[in-house]
């Protein structure tokens, strides 16, 4: 099995979509939701468009999840997710995406980007914390951010604090990988639940790719502040990177591989060891020593070692056929 294994991923890297080394800077805007619909979604767009325009980069924008394709996908320095919601991909294509960032691929979420796929932890920990509700009557408030890294593109020239309004999101299940930019001070506005460390706005390298967030963007005014566009421009830059996407660095598609059942109905198999010409020896802990032979697909008992699995107390137990090597 051992043997089998680094061919397998020798034969899937011939299949996937590597990127040309002169791989156009282009970036998807995903924004399906299935949830609440942000009206702010067409404006967000229109910006980001024209930030392409003026910053060199091309940007084509898809509300259908079919576009996540490994092919498709390969195409794309960052894909935005532009104030989704809701269970937005199959599995499928979670996989796919998957992918695409362990192939160095980029991850810009804006705003409720992190009120999507409950259900896929992966996407949770990639766009560092979940949403936990935000402040209602109005919801949207005025309050004061703290820059606490102008070192990032996305914050890189801010001024230390930062007044403006917006809907502010308390968040769960932050991942501790996080590299936090931007707090909101909770005591400049009501209905704050992250105490004095409260994130708005974060990056961090995740899984062979980059990911980066921030939760300003609910209102369509925020697209129309210069010191926000910047803010997002670094962003987008910053997840954009500078390399290729090389689907040879991401883990291979299940359907490159082969699943083969050596046997079945075992009394609690333990451990195996693959012998010359592919032959895999495996024991049972109650004392059977089985031998399967590719060359005729079959697996047959060659020995029955004599064993106690008897237990009396904690002090005195046997447990059995708990190991094998193979003779070199």
């Amino acid at each position: 099995m051992q043997r089998l294994i680094p061919l397998a991923l020798l034969v899937a890297s011939l299949f996937v979509p590597v990127a040309a080394r002169s791989q156009e800077s282009r970036v998807l805007v995903f924004s399906k939701t299935a949830g609440f619909r942000h009206s702010s979604i067409g404006v967000g767009l229109a910006a980001i468009r024209k930030l392409g325009q003026e910053n060199g980069f091309s940007v084509d924008a898809t509300e259908d999840a079919g576009a996540f394709t490994s092919k498709n996908l390969a195409r794309y320095r960052a894909v935005v997710w532009l104030n989704t919601t809701g269970d937005v991909l199959d599995a499928a294509q979670q996989d796919d995406f998957e992918r695409y960032i362990q192939a160095g691929g980029g991850y810009v979420g804006i705003h409720s980007a992190t009120d999507t796929e409950y259900d896929w932890p992966w996407y949770g920990r990639l766009a560092g914390a979940w949403f936990n509700g935000h402040p209602g009557n109005p919801n949207v408030r005025k309050a004061t951010y703290r820059i606490l890294d102008k070192t990032h593109p996305s914050t890189v020239g801010m001024p230390d604090t930062w007044d403006r309004e917006d809907e502010f999101y308390n968040f769960k299940s932050i991942d501790p990988t996080i590299h936090v930019l931007i707090e909101i001070d909770e005591k400049s506005y009501e209905g704050g639940t992250n105490g004095d460390h409260h994130p708005m706005s974060w990056y961090h390298d995740f899984d062979g790719g980059r990911a980066w967030y921030t939760n300003m963007g609910h209102t369509e005014a925020t697209y129309s502040e210069p010191l926000f566009l910047r803010h997002l421009l670094g962003g987008l830059r910053y997840a954009m990177g500078t390399g290729t996407i090389d689907f040879g660095r991401a883990r291979p598609e299940e359907n490159r591989f082969t699943k083969v059942v050596l046997a079945q109905k075992l009394d609690e198999p333990v451990e195996l060891a693959v012998l010359p010409n592919d032959r895999v020896l495996f024991i049972e802990r109650h004392g059977f020593v089985n031998l399967y032979t590719p060359a005729n697909g079959r697996t047959t008992r060659i020995a029955t070692i004599p064993v106690s699995t008897k237990y009396a107390d904690s002090s005195q137990a046997e447990d059995g056929l708990l190991g094998l090597a193979a003779d070199p």
